[in-house]
């Protein structure tokens, strides 16, 4: 039986879960205003093995596995592998199987340009814009299989094939980051089972029922799924003493002794209807030497001084360059961002990073990690990360990971 309660956090919407199929609707009418504001008459989307876009199921709530395509008018078709799935799980206004087109993604593209009953009526002239992952063969391939099509429907006469870093698969990306009330209440779902996997954890070690980090894992494995999560947003990261040094320790967790003298680290998420929460821990168990204390202080003082610029209106840089002046003035150095944008996949935009343009800001909705760290080979690693939703008046730590002194 779970040690864990799945937890209700309240959505603002009389208390209850809100309703998933209006905001993809919302989502797909928000995208169709920047399609016909850009001139974009079709966006085509492709969720396959290789070429992973969780931007589907941002807008489809299909979790794996289809294509899509949305139009300038707000009408959505989806292409997936499993109908079955789709007709239970999918908000869209046509679901076609993709063995009607040979599962072939050319194919599938090329033919529904002719399906008006499916497109409505398209001007003789289009923009259509693919997937900034589309091979170059690929590309070709699309142009070659449309410009054929073409000469045998009444569909548009002549299509514009757009391939671009900054198109209007960016947007989407952008859409993503800030988080609407039905994604902000799966996310605490998530984090509010990761804070009880936090307790769990930490009585384990206390009480001597976890001492390796297979342990940890499979304890964190075992209780997520059994409060209902879909499972791990990542494969979890439990690295002893001998292994804390690594940024993601590899392999990701052994039979090796967890915590034992030192400092150990553990990473991981869980996943609630799509969305992950990112956590990470510090294990310090004593005695230790001088320079892992001056570690363990560096990193929970970047911490606290990170965490007062993580709010609306600042800019992004300002916190990682802040984080990197405190560790400079130790002489040591971060060699990661100080944090990330998190949601449907456990990397999102924005990074929280020097590099970052100044105009960049948080804004309210966003979710992102705060995670400074610090690594040595002969001391050992420490990483102190929470989830951090930005708000109108600042800022809400979803989680309540920490050092944990033993």
């Amino acid at each position: 039986m779970s040690q864990l309660n799945e937890p209700k956090p309240s959505s603002g919407t009389d208390g209850g879960q809100p309703k998933l199929a209006e905001f993809l609707r919302r989502r797909q009418n928000a995208f169709a205003k920047i399609l016909k504001e850009k001139n974009i008459h079709l966006a085509f989307f492709e969720d396959t093995e290789g070429r992973r876009d969780p931007s589907v199921r941002y807008f489809t709530g299909q979790p794996s596995d289809a294509l899509l395509i949305i139009t300038a008018e707000g009408k959505s078709i989806l292409i997936p592998w499993d109908v079955n799935m789709a007709r239970e799980m999918a908000t869209v206004d046509a679901i076609l199987p993709y063995t009607d087109f040979g599962r072939n993604a050319t194919t599938t593209l090329s033919q529904i340009l002719c399906r008006k009953d499916y497109l409505g009526e398209l001007p003789a002239e289009i923009s259509l814009e693919l997937p900034p992952s589309t091979p170059y063969p690929a590309y070709q391939n699309y142009q070659q299989a449309i410009s054929q099509t073409m000469e045998n429907c009444s569909a548009p006469k002549a299509v514009r094939l757009l391939c671009r870093e900054d198109g209007v698969h960016q947007d989407a990306v952008h859409m993503r980051a800030i988080k609407d009330e039905y994604e902000i209440y799966c996310i605490k779902r998530a984090t509010a089972i990761t804070d009880q996997l936090i307790l769990l954890l930490e009585q384990g070690v206390r009480d001597g029922s976890i001492t390796t980090e297979l342990d940890a894992a499979l304890l964190i494995e075992r209780e997520c799924r059994a409060a209902g999560c879909e499972g791990t947003g990542f494969e979890t990261l439990a690295a002893g003493p001998s292994r804390s040094f690594g940024i993601h320790c590899f392999p990701p967790y052994t039979a090796g002794a967890f915590p034992a003298q030192g400092l150990s680290i553990l990473d991981f998420g869980v996943v609630v209807e799509g969305y992950t929460s990112d956590v990470t821990l510090t294990f310090a168990k004593g005695p230790l030497t001088a320079e892992q204390e001056r570690q363990l202080e560096l990193v929970q003082t970047a911490y606290n001084e990170a965490l007062e610029l993580y709010k609306p209106g600042l800019s992004i840089k300002e916190a990682a360059q802040k984080v990197d002046a405190i560790f400079a003035a130790a002489g040591r150095t971060m060699p990661h961002s100080l944090g990330h944008g998190y949601g449907l996949e456990a990397h999102e935009w924005p990074t929280v990073r020097p590099s970052q343009p100044a105009t960049a800001c948080f804004q309210p909705g966003m979710v992102v990690t705060l995670e400074p760290g610090l690594y040595d080979p002969s001391i050992g690693g420490c990483r102190l990360e929470n989830d951090i939703l930005i708000t109108e008046e600042g800022n809400q730590v979803l989680t309540k990971a920490r050092i944990i002194h033993l």
